[in-house]
């Protein structure tokens, strides 16, 4: 269909009757919002805000009867679109099945949904010989409105920061005594000389301490310098170790490089040093005020939903949460850091084609309650936490409170974890059926994926999940090299016990881990009755498959090659069968096939595999050789033979075509299938 108003041609992209309004920065709230620019005498044109095109809609809806006869589309013009307070939808502002709902970008136009504010009024200042701008923000003197990232001409600028590069690592931790445990936290550690300075606004700055697979943001209390120790006014999540990462930012003293900032808490100043040829009078600095942009609030314990709204080609920018005053992280994946988007009691809506940057945390959280709804090609980056969360941590025995069926395909999310270090790519908790395909994801500090929020054999929701065709690389270290920080992640992460949930066609490479735990495939405490089939996964630290502990779990038909220290590894005995490892082709350079000194005694069936080495022998697995291995009567139908692949040196790994592979019925899968399409 095409609209002609005033001389000017819309698109409308469907071909069912339809109403279109219009929104744009130029526009006003007293206008029909019928038009796409305001009128030569400007007594009509867009909407100038998204609240009211959904009140005006909420009203057609009750002069029809509480239904729609037609589809609606509010066309959102390019620019941005500053928001006071997080956009809620709640089931009134529903479609139908015949008539959706739409909001989408204007033909040709960016339009921004942002959480963030415009900082203006920089002036010029030295201090200690540094040229900077500054310029007051009275808010963050109360507390009000005090913020860890800014953005400056559409990129995110660093808080200042020591070291600018890398890491400084713990020394010593006191508090630390034979009786405490892992997961009990300090406030304080012992540093190396010099690391550490007294500086007069310390107490502004926080340190970033990594451990085990979590972060922990802990506000400097005091440096002591004669004694080498930093005191924080919070606990750290989990007992540190010498050896930690870690890091402090927002000092003024730290502010040292172009492109740095930091924000004086008692004096409300906020300085920035500009990177070379940055004009400061017409650069566009953003800072986040809210921490959520859309929020889709349905009530499904009353079988009330948010149905059939399609959020098309729009951009979500500058959001940020912050800890509560006595947190200091999660213990996994920053699983408390919300959705910039949040929905809760979602049915059949969309995210199309949406981009999702300059955030502060996670991108899309569909709670509790969610089922039939999509996530396709959106990119999502740039973001201080994940990419998309699926369900909860709560088991709901309600069904219409438990949250499944939802397919995230075709997605571009890429460089997160960037204030919350630990967040996951696409995390799913107590939820099932849900389809995650064809998705491109890479550069974060922890896991790719993380399914499954049960540790052990008790109940859990998460089963039937489909994982396939998915992209995923440079998990803990990133692409540029920085990295790793954390430990006990994987490209794909699951718990507990998933019947019907299966890991096929993916490719996850270059993963890393920090004092281990830098695997591909990783079935955690108490994964079973999965299905890892047809992945390649390829440069691992620590090695391509790991579990820990399960049951009757099935790993076939994989290629694993080029794991540092170990191949595949297996942690806890049981009495049950733990795996199945069948069909694999393995092939190294270093290392043993396996590192696990307790295979010995753990139940596992292994046959028809081919291995190699490339330099010959690493046949140990655990303290057992590859004859000890037979005896048990493990491999039996397996071999030791090189599978000929095309090209490792280029990451070929397809097989030539007289590959000894083929003789163990290995059934080669088509790479090209493998990420966006």
């Amino acid at each position: 269909m095409l609209f002609f108003i005033l001389g000017l041609s819309v698109v409308i992209e469907t071909s069912m009757p339809s109403i279109a309004l219009y929104v744009a920065s130029d526009g006003d709230d007293f206008w029909s919002g019928k038009l796409p620019t305001p009128d030569s005498g400007r007594t009509d044109g867009p909407f100038a805000t998204l609240e009211k095109a959904r009140d005006v809609i909420r009203e057609m809806k009750e002069n029809q009867g509480g239904k729609l006869n037609q589809q609606i589309i509010v066309y959102v013009r390019g620019g941005n679109h500053f928001l006071s307070k997080p956009l809620t939808f709640t089931p009134e502002d529903s479609g139908s099945e015949d008539f959706p709902i739409i909001y989408s970008s204007y033909p040709g136009e960016e339009a921004v949904i942002s959480g963030g504010h415009r900082i203006e009024g920089w002036k010029q200042v030295t201090i200690e010989g540094k040229e900077l701008y500054a310029v007051e923000i009275p808010e963050a003197r109360d507390g009000k409105w005090f913020f860890r990232e800014i953005w400056v001409n559409g990129q995110r600028r660093k808080r200042a920061r020591h070291p600018n590069k890398g890491y400084l690592t713990v020394a010593e931790v006191p508090e630390v005594s034979s009786q405490t445990q892992w997961h009990e936290g300090q406030t304080g550690f012992r540093f190396h000389e010099d690391d550490l300075k007294n500086h007069k606004d310390i107490n502004n700055a926080e340190i970033v301490a990594m451990t085990r697979w979590v972060e922990s943001r802990l506000p400097i209390a005091e440096i002591d310098e004669s004694e080498r120790m930093a005191t924080f006014s919070k606990r750290s999540v989990f007992r540190l170790e010498p050896g930690d990462p870690y890091y402090v930012e927002n000092a003024l003293e730290l502010l040292d490089e172009p492109g740095e900032w930091c924000l004086d808490g008692k004096s409300g100043m906020l300085y920035y040093m500009p990177l070379p040829d940055e004009n400061m009078d017409e650069a566009e600095v953003i800072a986040p005020v809210l921490a959520q942009l859309i929020r889709i609030e349905g009530k499904p314990e009353e079988e009330r939903f948010v149905e059939n709204l399609t959020f098309r080609k729009l951009t979500f920018a500058h959001n940020e949460w912050s800890l509560p005053d006595e947190q200091s992280g999660f213990s996994q994946a920053a699983i408390g850091v919300p959705g910039a988007i949040y929905g809760e009691g979602v049915q059949n809506c969309a995210f199309e084609k949406c981009t999702l940057k300059h955030l502060g945390t996670y991108g899309i959280e569909l709670s509790r309650g969610c089922r039939f709804n999509r996530i396709e090609r959106c990119e999502i980056f740039d973001i201080g936490a994940g990419g998309i969360k699926i369900g909860e941590t709560t088991i709901r025995d309600n069904k219409l409170e438990q949250t499944y069926n939802i397919t995230v395909s075709n997605c571009y999310i890429h460089d997160g974890g960037l204030v919350f270090h630990s967040a996951i790519g696409v995390w799913i908790g107590q939820s099932y059926d849900n389809l995650i395909s064809h998705n491109h994801i890479h550069d974060f500090y922890y896991s790719g994926f993380s399914v499954g929020w049960t540790w052990g054999y008790g109940p859990a929701l998460a089963k039937g999940n489909i994982v396939e065709y998915n992209h995923v690389h440079h998990i803990g270290v990133r692409s540029n090299g920085d990295g790793p920080i954390l430990s006990d992640m994987a490209g794909i992460y699951t718990l507990g016990n998933q019947p019907g949930t299966v890991v096929r066609g993916n490719i996850f490479h270059d993963t890393a881990g920090f004092r281990y735990g830098g695997w591909g495939i990783y079935f955690d405490e108490g994964s079973t009755h999965i299905v890892a089939e047809n992945n390649l996964v390829y440069r691992t630290t620590h090695g391509g498959f790991h579990q820990h502990y399960g049951k009757e779990n099935v790993v076939r038909n994989n290629i694993f090659a080029l794991g540092r220290d170990s191949q595949i590894q297996a942690t806890r005995p049981e009495e049950h069968l733990s795996f199945t490892f069948e069909g694999n082709i393995v092939y190294w350079r270093s290392g043993p096939l396996s590192n696990s000194s307790n295979l010995r005694n753990i139940k596992v069936a292994f046959d028809r595999n081919l291995y190699w080495h490339e330099k010959g022998g690493g046949m140990q697995l655990g303290d057992m050789s590859w004859d000890e291995w037979h005896q048990r009567g493990m491999d039996i139908n397996s071999v030791i033979a090189n599978p000929k692949f095309m090209d490792v040196e280029k990451d070929d790994f397809r097989l030539s075509p007289d590959s000894p592979a083929f003789k163990l019925a290995f059934v080669p899968f088509d790479i090209s299938e493998i990420g966006i399409h």
